[in-house]
């Protein structure tokens, strides 16, 4: 009966979000239209249309979906470096007092920065390149990890820690198999929302200096005025962008069945 209600549950959820965007669609078509709006927004037809011809017509050097492959394969790279690093520090911040007294500081005095106020410091450390771009991904993804990962591991219920320590279980052991399934899913939920900021991230960094991915597209459009082509490329980097968020959330279901996020 659980499985044929969150079945249900489900395809409402899909034929309402059929809807509202068909809903929008229609709204955005006769605004295009009817009012003076079509001066500088084209209809949907038309962007709809140039977004399925830019997987065969290339836009600068490459079609979208090589567009989509630079920008990803920068984001998996800046992402997997800045949650590295912030799931170690957000665990040993938890774990070790002192540890915490020294580096909570210098967090919260670099935590509010967004990633974008980095980029002038980023191009003169790293220069015009990738190495910049990775470091401001990854900028972005430590930050949420981090602090997600302290507060999962340091909020595990002592009581619990206690009964392991009494049963024999080791530092180890206790490490292994207490605080880190009870900080999981504070941890993927700190993942989920890198992800998220670092393909915001990405965005921004590739409408500075770069000759592909979805940022350049944007600013790119912008230089020879084509308002189809930035459309085209704000619609590819929310269909992105929400394909990214859907993945994660699929993936924590699967490995994480016994996590109540994830049902």
């Amino acid at each position: 009966m659980i499985n044929l209600r969150e079945k249900s549950a489900n395809h409402e959820r899909i034929i309402c979000a059929g809807i509202s965007i068909l809903v929008f669609l229609c709204l955005w078509q006769i605004v295009a239209i009817y009012t003076k709006a079509s001066l500088f927004l084209p209809d949907p037809i038309t962007v709809l249309r140039d977004f399925f011809i830019s997987f065969v017509r290339p836009i600068g050097e490459n079609r979208i979906l090589g567009h989509i492959l630079w920008s990803m394969s920068r984001v998996l790279t800046g992402f997997m470096i800045g949650s590295s690093l912030g799931i170690t520090a957000g665990i040993l911040m938890g774990l070790y007092r002192p540890i915490d007294s020294f580096i909570r500081p210098l967090f919260e005095l670099i935590r509010p920065i967004p990633p974008i106020a980095w980029i002038p410091l980023s191009i003169v450390w790293f220069g015009l390149g990738e190495p910049a771009k990775h470091f401001l991904i990854a900028l972005s993804s430590f930050c949420t990890v981090t602090i997600n990962a302290y507060t999962g591991t340091s909020t595990v219920d002592n009581e619990l820690i206690g009964a392991a320590k009494m049963l024999g279980a080791s530092e180890r052991q206790v490490f292994a198999r207490v605080i880190l399934p009870a900080a999981v899913p504070a941890i993927f939920a700190g993942l989920q929302i890198a992800i998220g900021a670092a393909w915001m991230t990405v965005v921004a960094a590739e409408m500075v200096r770069s000759s592909e991915g979805l940022g350049w597209i944007v600013i790119k459009g912008q230089e020879v005025n084509s308002m189809v082509q930035i459309l085209v490329g704000i619609l590819c980097i929310g269909i992105v962008g929400f394909i990214l968020a859907t993945v994660m959330r699929a993936v924590e279901t699967k490995l994480f069945v016994w996590n109540e996020r994830g049902k």
